[in-house]
């Protein structure tokens, strides 16, 4: 049997049967279910009728005497603020606010109440615009325009195709909670599998064990190897969660529906996210295998692998950006930076249409990294082989990789 493939099997087979290996693989798809389960009887748990929530208010401008029910909200008038003062103190109404004189003028509203709070409660603050909305119109404009102020627009998006057909994808939320969960997933298996190289190759560097292998395979062999290795697993335990995402999404489409019940699970999705684990996995491992060939411990290694583990992690720092800007160039620029490529093209994907052309080019560009990484990984660990208790400076290494 060939020698780099002896080495992918003891790889792959040492990395699935690894406690911590299988309760990562099965974790994600059990909590889950468990999440699922926990809303479906939430929700199945008869809700009580919402209380009334009684508000006072002091009219000090007039007219203010209509509409006094918004929902759960009732507006009780009070004729001076020390009386709806008592009121609060009482227990009679849970807060008060005052209209004063110069309402029109200002819009300025004194709200009193006994609970300190960062700010007003949405359902509290709609329900006083409002009241404060009828009473000005009442009487001004028909009750239909006045219900059409208070809830002014309902703005339904419809995506067409250049050909002006309606798109298959329409986007939206649904549409973006797949990406955004693959792109965790992606992360995770990225960070995970990428460790898993780091720590092995370290390990047989630190215990000697590399010097009896190399005397077996060349280096191009056994990193080959171990790359594949590792590489498979990972993309094992992806494939064990991309399958458990269908029935996650059958269920929560039964038990919650809302939102739940428009997510989509297109194939081309998925067919793209595979291709950026494998290539996205390609590179952080021969990264890894640069670390830990540099490295002249285990922990040494572990120490200096947040440097670019981080660059996968990095899309999530800037994700309230990304979703406002999506299309905005410094993504397109990321995008086909390899270290942030995977994750960030596929949050991209989930909130807008990314062109071939860039798909093209980030992959085109983590393959040649990723060749370009291996070469230099295979010849870091030649000339460090017999490294031990201490770590090259950084002048040191540029200098013997340039000296050929």
């Amino acid at each position: 049997m060939n020698r780099t493939l002896l080495i992918f099997r003891h790889e792959f087979l040492h990395t699935v049967r690894k406690v911590g290996f299988m309760i990562v693989t099965l974790a994600l798809p059990v909590l889950a279910l468990l999440g699922i389960g926990i809303l479906h009887i939430a929700s199945g748990v008869a809700t009580p009728p919402a209380e009334v929530t009684r508000i006072g208010y002091v009219d000090e401008l007039g007219g203010f005497d209509q509409f006094t029910t918004q929902g759960n909200v009732t507006f009780v008038r009070f004729d001076t603020r020390e009386a709806a003062t008592q009121a609060l103190i009482d227990g009679d109404i849970e807060e008060y606010f005052t209209i004063p004189d110069d309402f029109v003028a200002t819009g300025m509203i004194g709200r009193y109440t006994t609970q300190k709070e960062l700010s007003a409660p949405p359902a509290i603050a709609a329900a006083i615009k409002d009241f404060l909305s009828s009473n000005l119109l009442a009487g001004e404009v028909p009750a239909s325009t006045i219900a059409r102020v208070e809830a002014p627009l309902a703005l339904v998006t419809t995506t067409l195709t250049s050909a002006g057909a309606v798109a298959a994808d329409q986007g939206g939320y649904g549409n973006f909670i797949i990406p955004a969960v693959f792109s965790v997933l992606l992360c995770l298996a990225l960070v995970f599998t990428s460790n898993y190289v780091l720590q092995g190759l370290s390990e047989e560097k630190e215990n000697r064990l590399m010097e009896i292998l190399l005397s077996a395979v060349s280096t191009r062999q056994l990193l080959t190897g171990k790359i594949l290795g590792r590489g498979v697993a990972g993309l094992a335990q992806v494939l064990v969660w991309v399958a458990s995402i269908p029935l996650l999404l059958k269920l929560a489409s039964s038990s919650i529906g809302g939102v739940a019940s428009t997510i989509q699970l297109p194939p081309a999705l998925l067919l793209i996210g595979v291709l950026y684990f494998i290539l996205g996995y390609s590179l952080f491992a021969v990264l890894s295998l640069g670390v830990a060939a540099v490295s002249s411990s285990v922990r040494e290694a572990q120490g200096l692998a947040p440097i670019f583990t981080m660059f996968a992690i990095a899309p999530f720092w800037f994700i309230s950006l990304l979703m406002l800007f999506p299309r905005s160039p410094v993504w397109i620029v990321f995008s086909i930076v390899p270290f942030s490529a995977p994750v960030l093209v596929m949050l991209r994907l989930g909130l807008t249409s990314v062109p071939v052309w860039q798909l093209a080019t980030s992959m085109a560009v983590l393959v040649v990294s990723t060749v370009g990484g291996l070469l230099l990984a295979a010849r870091l660990l030649k000339i460090y082989l017999l490294m031990y208790g201490k770590r090259p400076r950084l002048r040191e290494i540029v200098r013997r990789i340039a000296s050929g």
